[in-house]
């Protein structure tokens, strides 16, 4: 790996995590437990679609270990982790079936699967299925959450060449 490729993948690991500060000092949407806006998935959508999925993976994964360190949630590491990983999985498969033109809903299925992977994980830690009935609040609204940032990142990759210029320089 390149010495640009690593400054690519750490400049966007700093601008999730400050997207993830910023929305922290913002009030969440709905007074609803999990429900946010995840403006730093803005950098993990954009990132999907210009790097190979093991470095979105390293992107990812920085961002969650030192957000959690940020935010002083090491409870939630388990939450994200599975939220995350379930997401970017779902979001490298449908890169290759939808155009960059839909981009935003790979983003919506991203959202819905990261909720699918914290009730998943809040199942295992919690030992009861009850959690589940919780899901489709947080499908929602994570889908409107995913529409929202990944018009955001279709927009940056579309509209702004400079940006998506130096990138590919760099991978």
């Amino acid at each position: 790996m390149s010495i640009r490729r690593m400054n690519a993948m750490a400049l966007l690991t700093g601008l999730s995590l400050i997207l993830f500060v910023i929305e922290m000092q913002v009030p969440p949407p709905l007074p609803l437990p999990g429900v946010k806006i995840g403006l730093a998935n803005v950098v993990t959508v954009y990132a999907a679609y210009r790097f190979r999925p093991g470095e979105v993976l390293m992107i990812l994964l920085a961002r969650i270990f030192l957000a959690a360190i940020f935010a002083g949630q090491a409870a939630a590491l388990l939450y994200s982790l599975a939220g995350g990983l379930c997401c970017l999985a779902g979001m490298l498969l449908l890169k290759h079936v939808l155009p960059l033109r839909r981009l935003w809903l790979t983003s919506i299925m991203g959202a819905v699967l990261h909720n699918a992977g914290q009730i998943a994980a809040a199942i295992l830690i919690l030992g009861t299925s009850s959690v589940a009935a919780y899901f489709p609040i947080l499908a929602l609204t994570g889908a409107i959450a995913g529409a929202f940032t990944g018009l955001i990142a279709q927009h940056i990759l579309l509209r702004w060449p400079m940006l998506d210029r130096w990138v590919s320089e760099t991978v």
